[in-house]
């Protein structure tokens, strides 16, 4: 048996993980917990966009650490020169987003305004993950 505690870690680990580069799948792990520590799913929304969030933010810090000549892709700077930080919005978004947050520090996008973008874009995606969880 597992308890509340350590599973909560683990979806903090998995959820940190899928942001980056490593391999992970953090929405598994959400409805994992779900299933069983139903009462805390608030509780599980925070740990899991906090961390998930995290995730994306050292990616955005490796970013900055990439030579002015390299980029991942092309295509996401064009998105991230044009509308900025509020792109990050979407970093949740399956093969592109991990791309993002690592461009926008390519780009030297403001840290704080991407870290928010992050944190919400984050929040909305695993709150309605949660949302169709309970759904009757």
């Amino acid at each position: 048996m597992i308890s509340e505690a350590a599973a909560l870690g683990i979806l903090a680990t998995s959820a940190f993980t899928s942001a980056t580069i490593l391999p992970g799948s953090s929405e598994v792990a959400l409805l994992a917990f779900l299933a069983k520590f139903p009462e805390t799913a608030g509780l599980a929304l925070i740990i899991a966009s906090i961390a998930n969030a995290l995730g994306s933010i050292t990616s955005l810090i490796l970013g900055r650490l990439i030579p002015p000549k390299q980029l991942p892709s092309v295509k996401v700077q064009n998105y991230l020169t044009r509308y900025g930080s509020p792109v990050l919005l979407l970093s949740w978004v399956p093969l592109i987003g991990d791309a993002l947050p690592l461009a926008a520090g390519w780009l030297r996008l403001p840290m704080f305004a991407c870290s928010v973008y992050l944190l919400i874009g984050k929040m909305a995606r695993y709150g309605m993950i949660i949302l169709l969880f309970f759904w009757k």
